[in-house]
């Protein structure tokens, strides 16, 4: 197995792990110009996991500066495993990965949020140290309007 940059011409192969995840893509350029995007900002990460013959894994990370202090966090924004290659290592090395690269960027934290239906993934991550927030913090959301450019 392999973990490299993921690029535009991955876009088919990220479109079906994220089905896997229960984001069904319809998109594909739209898939593609996201992975440039996130390639070419030096902020912003996403990482395939390979084989010769198939595609394990995907995982993006984002690097954010703190505002209330000096330094910066990185969140892993998206992390899917194939059904296939689950209990093999992969997502363990494309974490190692993703936080590798916001450690190289002055990270001193990781954030990632995984939903309550996903409690086999809860337990993954906190095999890997992370710590659950859930009675410490509460994630609000918003929609916002498409904008009037």
């Amino acid at each position: 197995m392999r973990i490299r940059p993921a690029r535009s011409v991955d876009a088919e192969a990220v479109d079906e792990l994220l089905c896997q995840l229960g984001y069904p893509q319809d998109d594909r350029p739209a898939t593609a110009a996201r992975l440039h995007a996130w390639f070419d900002d030096p902020a912003s990460a996403a990482y395939i996991a390979e084989t010769d013959d198939e595609s394990l894994g995907v995982i993006a990370v984002h690097v954010c500066p703190f505002f209330e202090r000096e330094g910066a966090w990185g969140r892993i924004t998206a992390l899917v495993v194939s059904d296939r290659a689950r209990g093999d290592g992969v997502g363990s090395r494309l974490v190692e990965t993703a936080e590798s690269f916001a450690a190289d960027r002055g990270c001193v934290r990781m954030e990632v949020t995984s939903s309550d239906r996903r409690p086999d993934a809860h337990r993954f991550y906190e095999r890997r140290g992370y710590t659950g927030q859930a009675r410490i913090s509460s994630r609000f959301l918003r929609d916002l309007p498409a904008c009037r450019g």
